[in-house]
């Protein structure tokens, strides 16, 4: 296997085998050799400057091998080390593979021995590396799937609320905390047109400081949102440009999203992070997204108020019709009172002798009078009756 220009630490006090070991063995192969002839100097060494390999003997002055390599562990030093032993040591070497050696060379050996041995410990030491790597890659795959996980769960609870509630209030708290989920910030707040001043309020917020949230239901002025009010894009702003604006003293990344029904915008949804990190286009995608929602809530709720008023005016208009029925009613009935009495004046003789013909012409006039008038009373007065008891 061909150098990579690796790091090796020799701890060896025989100047013999080090010279074998690193002038000979490995040097010529273009690995990075750094010689410690005692384990105080390696560990400073290994401190200082961590290699790829360890090559230790175990029998050096002072602190053993064995010691060594339970100095380097508690140092946290990770480097594989591989311990030189000789031959009739082999219990001394069981115990350093205990405490974490990863192979032997056995002196005396050969060169082709010691880059054998090198070769195998620093394999494992590239695979361990590589494995590593995919480790923190996986994790990292993991986060960003979750944070994706996060962000969607949070648009589904907003999509769900615009379909299930009309209570402005909740659906403006979820729409703004959707908002800072999405965005990773730590403040939002939506601001709403009126309909009558044309102005943009302050409606909902999370995180805002006291001297703005003051202004709930009244114009907020922040410094950017009417710049989208006008242009109807998304604007995002972070670091120095964003210091020129009054939003700067909550965070040094901001972003703003217009609310539009078509082209309109009727409302703006704002966040702002602390740090000074942009508020990307994936991010702004999902803010977008929150907004197209607020759009659908905003219009659902104008759509509920239309036909609550349009409920309300059928039935006022309801109201007046009886009104009007029962006031014809009773103009009816006084009609056919006024008629009934010249006609039982006739009949009862009083103004004269009747012919056999008139009386039974005038009978009949009153009996259809008298029809008319019942027939007014089964039809109307139920209806009073059944208005009275709802």
């Amino acid at each position: 296997m061909a150098s990579t220009g690796e790091r090796i630490l020799i701890v060896e006090s025989d100047p013999d085998i080090s010279d074998l070991v690193g002038r000979q063995a490995l040097q010529p192969l273009g690995y990075q050799l750094t010689l410690a002839g005692e384990a105080g100097a390696a560990i400073k060494s290994a401190v200082q400057n961590p290699p790829d390999l360890i090559l230790a003997n175990l029998n050096l002055p002072g602190l053993s091998g064995k010691d060594l390599i339970t100095a380097l562990t508690s140092q946290g030093i990770r480097a594989p080390l591989v311990v030189i032993a000789e031959k009739g040591q082999e219990q001394s070497v069981i115990q350093s593979f205990r405490l974490g050696a990863v192979d032997v060379i056995l002196w005396p050996a050969r060169d082709a021995e010691v880059v054998q041995v090198v070769e195998r410990a620093l394999q494992q030491t590239h695979e361990t590396r590589v494995r590593l790597q995919l480790d923190r890659q996986l994790e990292a795959i993991n986060q960003e799937l979750q944070r994706k996980v996060h962000e969607l769960t949070a648009i589904l609870s907003i999509g769900k609320a615009v379909t299930s509630t009309t209570d402005p209030r909740r659906l403006f708290k979820l729409i703004v905390e959707g908002a800072m989920q999405v965005a990773e910030s730590e403040t939002s707040w939506l601001m709403i047109r009126d309909e009558n001043t044309r102005a943009f309020l302050l409606t909902a917020h999370r995180n805002l400081p006291e001297s703005w949230a003051k202004k709930i239901n009244q114009p907020l002025d922040d410094g950017i949102s009417s710049l989208v009010a006008v242009s109807a894009e998304t604007l995002s702003i972070h670091g120095g440009p964003l210091e020129k604006f009054k939003v700067a003293s909550l965070g040094r990344s901001a972003a703003v999203v217009p609310i539009k029904v078509q082209s309109e915008v009727i409302g703006l949804l704002i966040v702002v992070r602390k740090a000074d990190r942009e508020i990307d286009k994936v991010a702004q995608s999902l803010l977008e997204a929150v907004a197209d929602y607020a759009s659908i809530s905003l219009v659902n709720a104008r759509l509920f108020r239309v036909v609550e008023q349009n409920a309300e005016a059928a039935k006022v208009n309801e109201k007046q019709r009886l009104t009007m029925l029962e006031s014809l009613r009773e103009s009816i009935r006084e009609e056919i009172q006024v008629s009934m009495y010249p006609l039982d004046a006739l009949l009862s003789g009083k103004s004269g002798a009747l012919t056999a013909e008139q009386e039974q012409a005038l009978k009949t006039i009153q009996s259809s009078l008298q029809r008319l008038s019942r027939s007014g009373e089964k039809t109307v007065v139920p209806r009073a009756a059944k208005k009275g008891n709802g």
